[in-house]
């Protein structure tokens, strides 16, 4: 039979108070640092808790848009973007440095996110980031997408993400969290979810078509309702299905 081994990352530090419970089941951790939420008591609260049970750190910055979540893409310069992003990816890897730790990978948060899998000026800016920091650090971005493509076009190292709690569309792209079936909250259909794209390299959409999708790092977002629960599932049901979380 078959072994395999995935990441298992969620954002973390946004307000919910869960870091906690969630720590225990993940391997790689995204802390807000800023833009959509997140100051630095929570940084270093959230360093600490991932120092304590061995979690890697990566910073997950966004669009400054504390009102909206950073769910809403915002209208400004390419130079006032990557300014807010660098400042709000090393004040996180200052706490990180200060705690012993080295900064592990970024993901970016929200409508940045997607946005950058589709917008060549936009992940412009965030590889800039990356490459402004001179580490050997991953980032973190979706299978196929844009801003994966060009960031091995420029050398940096890509952990093709996909996501456990969320639906896709034909596209890859994610289900509008507008929509009532964005969110996976059925445990059982998280875990099928993942084993598709793990054994089979494959999701089915929204539309139920099969579509290839590759990923080394399955995200469970912090905010899920009921993430605890998807994650201790899918904890003990990888393991039976001879897959490591590390």
């Amino acid at each position: 039979m078959d072994n395999y081994t995935i990441d298992i990352n969620a954002d973390v530090g946004e307000g919910i108070g869960n870091e906690n419970d969630l720590m225990p089941f993940l391997s790689s951790c995204n802390i807000a640092c800023g833009g959509h939420v997140g100051d630095e008591v929570s940084m270093i609260n959230t360093i600490k808790l991932a120092k304590q049970y061995k979690v890697k750190i990566g910073a997950h910055p966004s669009f400054p848009d504390k009102d909206n979540f950073g769910r809403h893409i915002m209208e400004m310069s390419d130079n006032t973007l990557f300014k807010s992003l660098l400042c709000q990816v090393l004040k996180l890897k200052s706490i990180v440095e200060t705690e012993g730790l080295l900064l592990h990978h970024i993901k970016p948060h929200g409508a940045l996110y997607n946005l950058a899998a589709k917008d060549k000026v936009t992940a412009k800016v965030i590889i800039d980031v990356v490459k402004e920091l001179a580490l050997p650090i991953k980032l973190y971005a979706p299978f196929n997408s844009v801003i994966a493509k060009q960031a091995k076009r420029e050398g940096i190292k890509v952990a093709y993400e996909a996501f456990a709690d969320r639906n896709y569309n034909d596209d890859l792209s994610l289900v509008s969290r507008q929509k009532s079936n964005a969110i996976l909250h059925s445990k059982e259909a998280a875990l099928n979810h993942v084993l598709g794209i793990i054994k089979h390299q494959k999701i089915t959409s929204i539309n139920r078509v099969d579509v290839m999708l590759k990923a080394t790092t399955i995200c469970v977002h912090g905010d899920t309702e009921n993430a605890l629960e998807i994650l201790s599932y899918l904890a003990t049901n990888l393991e039976i299905n001879n897959i490591k979380i590390r």
